[in-house]
């Protein structure tokens, strides 16, 4: 029978070699892990243009995800002001740990106040010949948070899609935001002014759609994070309309 003694030291040394052991895969496999995050982020971006795309994001390999990123999608970075940062403002808003969009830490951002938030564009170049604009927004759901990315057509008003996604949302229910196609298709060709040109938003309603350019209906069941979508849409645009309107007066001057 071994000693308590022996227990112990075995016992540190196999903590040691596990330790050792996990520490190099970490190292070794944190590439590929980098890799993959930045991928998923891409899929998600894409897939606010998935009818644009004419391709299902989710089918594609990593390469061919990168790909069309690099070569379909601009990237811009704008304040709160409605001001386009150039890199080396990027870089010092963030402490030099991004220089474009797609390098932001949005977890980060949404935790400074607002007029100091970054708020990351991505210009998708459609084979229409016209350009989508895709704005982030980030909300709170049932269990944690939820993100979504929302395509604007060149008017600035009409949605041209959508995609949604959530860290812990219940299967069935709250996750639908994601999983259910129909549900979410049903922002698309919703418009974020009313006639008069103030803004709107799109609302998640139940009970019934009365507004067809300014509601959709909520998932059945999941009233919470029907609410979550609701008020992320509303308060998340809100934060790009300066620029949105800065780029609307510059393209009625241009014409």
């Amino acid at each position: 029978m071994h000693s308590t003694a022996y227990i112990i030291r075995f016992t540190i040394v196999m903590t040691v070699i596990v330790a050792f052991v996990l520490a190099l895969m970490v190292s070794g496999l944190k590439g590929i892990h980098t890799e993959n995050e930045e991928v998923y982020n891409k899929k998600g971006i894409l897939s606010a243009v998935s009818e644009q795309l004419g391709k299902d994001v989710n089918v594609m390999s990593n390469k061919e995800v990168q790909e069309i990123f690099g070569s379909k999608i601009e990237q811009k970075v704008v304040n709160a002001k409605g001001e386009e940062l150039s890199a080396d403002q990027i870089k010092v808003a963030t402490g030099g740990a991004a220089a474009k969009a797609e390098d932001i830490d949005l977890a980060k951002e949404a935790k400074k106040p607002v007029d100091q938030r970054l708020l990351p564009i991505y210009v998708f170049k459609g084979n229409d010949n016209k350009n989508y604009n895709i704005l982030y927004v980030r909300g709170k759901g049932l269990w944690d948070e939820i993100w979504g990315y929302v395509a604007m057509s060149e008017d600035w008003n009409t949605i041209a899609g959508e995609a949604f996604d959530h860290k812990g949302e219940t299967p069935g229910l709250g996750a639908e935001i994601k999983e259910n196609k129909a549900w979410y298709n049903q922002f698309t060709g919703k418009k974020l002014y009313d006639n008069t040109g103030n803004f709107k938003s799109v609302s998640v309603v139940k009970g019934g759609v009365k507004d067809a350019q300014h509601q959709v209906d909520a998932i059945a069941g999941a009233t919470i994070t029907s609410n979550g979508v609701d008020e992320m849409l509303e308060r998340g645009i809100k934060y790009y309309e300066p620029y949105m309107q800065k780029v609307k007066k510059q393209e009625i001057k241009n014409q």
